[in-house]
């Protein structure tokens, strides 16, 4: 009856114990610190691999707000260049305008003096052109030829005339030295 009790160890029990506790031991001594070697070493590269890839996003954080800064300054100096073309092209608008200003004011000054000199020439011709008309009807009309000092006075006369009526004494003067050559 003793051998169908299970707490009292029989032969093969005790044989077993001591295969187990052999197995143990050899498994503690040859199996369990290579394991722990490896488990060590695997958990010092997942370590590694931790630090490497937050170590990648500081890297890849700091990259970024590199790129939005150059980006940013790329944007102000884009805005400083369109300003600077903006004010450029106001200013050669505005010397544009002075140009064609000045270039207005120079032929319309042009064309004032130039109408004021046909106005003297036309006016010295038509002096010239009475006072030979003026000569032509004194002699018809006294049928003689008249002096040199009686044509100038004649001639003088005419000028003034004119000159009265155009109100351009200096133009008469110029007619009268004309029409004495």
């Amino acid at each position: 009856m003793l051998s169908s009790v299970f707490i009292v160890p029989n032969g093969t029990f005790i044989a077993e114990l001591i295969a187990f506790v052999i197995v143990l031991v050899v498994v503690a001594r040859y199996i369990l610190p290579p394991l722990n070697r490896m488990l060590s070493e695997r958990q010092e590269a997942i370590r590694a691999e931790l630090a490497a890839a937050d170590a990648a996003k500081a890297d890849a954080q700091a990259a970024d707000e590199d790129r939005r800064a150059a980006l940013e300054h790329a944007r102000a100096q884009a805005r400083e260049i369109v300003e600077r073309a903006r004010r450029t092209a106001e200013r050669l608008a505005e010397e544009a305008r002075d140009r064609g200003q000045r270039e207005y004011d120079r032929m319309v000054t042009s064309a004032d003096a130039e109408a004021r000199l046909a106005r003297q020439r036309a006016l010295e011709e038509a002096a010239q052109q009475l006072g030979e008309l003026v000569v032509e009807v004194v002699e018809r009309i006294i049928k003689r030829e008249v002096d040199a000092a009686a044509h100038r006075d004649l001639i003088q006369e005419a000028v003034d005339a004119l000159a009265a009526e155009a109100g351009s004494p200096g133009a008469a003067a110029a007619a009268a030295t004309d029409a004495e050559q």
